[in-house]
């Protein structure tokens, strides 16, 4: 919709909606049937499966139209999966590399690199920059090593660690 702000290199599939207000960054893949509200922002390099939906009112009601302003935000950060199906309740934040598993209904923030399915979305691990699943070395098959900062933060590349060029 005219008011929407969509990055450069998007691949943006049928029947996708991105409604005035909603933030798409750059090199970001919106799979068929993604609802985008406004409110919703995307950081570079997200990926979002087809069916995946926002939502920016906590307390909708269908004879009063809300102001932008009284919208809930919602962020994703920069390189994340959202698997098909899933619905991201607004006001969370998804982090930076964190992996939503298909079906999820995230309805709390997300730490960055972290693995999270079901109804309500749960922590079940933490993935790489690659999308692997870590073991609990938290090493990659692709080079990349991290350490643990806490539960909520998430993680950050290992100190010394030689990180891996994705391709």
């Amino acid at each position: 919709m005219d008011g929407a702000v969509v990055g450069a290199r998007c691949n943006i599939c049928d029947h996708a909606f991105v409604e005035s207000g909603a933030r798409v960054g750059d090199n970001v893949t919106v799979k068929n049937a993604v609802l985008i509200w406004s409110g919703v922002t995307i950081e570079d390099d997200v990926f979002l499966g087809p069916g995946c939906c926002f939502t920016n009112d906590l307390r909708p009601r269908s004879k009063r139209k809300k102001a932008a302003e009284e919208l809930t935000p919602t962020m994703v950060r920069q390189g994340a999966t959202i698997g098909g199906n899933a619905t991201i309740v607004c006001g969370c934040e998804v982090g930076a590399h964190a992996f939503v598993a298909a079906g999820s209904v995230v309805a709390r923030d997300v730490a960055p690199h972290a693995l999270v399915a079901g109804v309500p979305a749960r922590q079940i691990g933490w993935v790489c920059e690659c999308g692997e699943r870590l073991g609990d070395d938290l090493a990659c098959s692709c080079g990349n090593r991290y350490e643990l900062i806490d539960e909520r933060r998430g993680l950050r590349p290992a100190s010394g660690a030689v990180r891996a060029a994705l391709q």
